[in-house]
């Protein structure tokens, strides 16, 4: 079957704008080998601060994480590519979409990959004594 044979919107892809990529190492692992939750979520936090950050023009902080599903779990060695797509602004605070999704090491067709979690985060637009203020002044 060829791409032509499918409909494109079967295809599952990022939505998005890639934020982070990285390779997931043997440091990251929790006690059975795989990468830890905490991990993934720490990355996720970071581009969801970039993303903010790049549209307050400045310092912003994570307020709340809403529904996050793990959908299968990240081996050592793969490669990790975090997407994050501005959904909503308010007058302080920006709703920011967060998707994770992994290449696997060995996968020889570069274009295969998984999604193995999302999350919206809720961050607020920060002054520089760390008090809220408008996300555009």
């Amino acid at each position: 079957m060829t791409l032509l044979d499918t409909d494109l919107d079967d295809v599952p892809a990022p939505q998005g704008q890639l934020t982070l990529k990285l390779l997931a190492s043997r440091q990251d692992t929790n006690v059975y080998g795989d990468i830890s939750g905490g991990w993934l979520v720490n990355q996720m936090d970071q581009a969801a601060e970039l993303a903010a950050g790049r549209e307050a023009g400045g310092r912003t902080a994570t307020v709340a994480i809403e529904a996050m599903d793990f959908l299968s779990p990240v081996r050592v060695g793969s490669m990790v590519s975090v997407y994050t797509q501005l959904q909503e602004v308010g007058h302080s605070s920006m709703k920011i979409d967060v998707e994770v999704w992994v290449r696997a090491l060995h996968e020889q067709h570069l274009d295969e990959r998984q999604k193995v979690t999302e999350a919206r985060f809720v961050m607020v637009a920060l002054d520089d004594n760390g008090r809220i203020r408008a996300v555009h002044d």
